[in-house]
């Protein structure tokens, strides 16, 4: 885990310790597996998901291709079942658009509440009891 900008560990949207999202293949801004985050980090990659076919192809439509291998990056291109650290304002655009990916609220960072509500959040997660 990174510490934020105080010093300290970055939290999760339950105001936990932020767990790990990927490492195979390897996610988060700074491809350390989690979804931490900073202030170059003006995409906000800080939600955690679980990738579908349905979202695959509505990032691809929308001009983000996650799914093609492009190897000149080392990025092996996402499958459905994967876990990426997703764009936060993505995420909420998904939702939108009744596609949104399910969410890992461990693995999602505080700061996505900055874009995206918690309550939308935890309709998507697959770790809430």
């Amino acid at each position: 885990m990174k510490p934020d900008e105080f010093g300290g560990v970055q939290r999760n949207v339950l105001g936990g310790p932020l767990g790990a999202c990927s490492e195979k293949p390897m996610t988060g801004f700074f491809r350390d597996g989690c979804c931490n985050t900073a202030p170059e980090d003006v995409g906000s990659h800080t939600v955690c998901v679980v990738l579908t076919e349905e979202f695959l192809a509505f990032s691809k439509a929308r001009g983000n291709d996650l799914s093609t291998p492009r190897p000149e990056f080392d990025f092996p291109g996402l499958k459905s079942g994967g876990r990426w650290c997703l764009c936060a304002a993505r995420w909420r655009e998904a939702l939108a658009a009744d596609c949104a990916p399910r969410v890992v609220l461990n693995s999602t960072n505080e700061s996505a509440l900055e874009i995206v509500a918690l309550d939308d959040l935890k309709r998507h997660a697959i770790d809430l009891n």
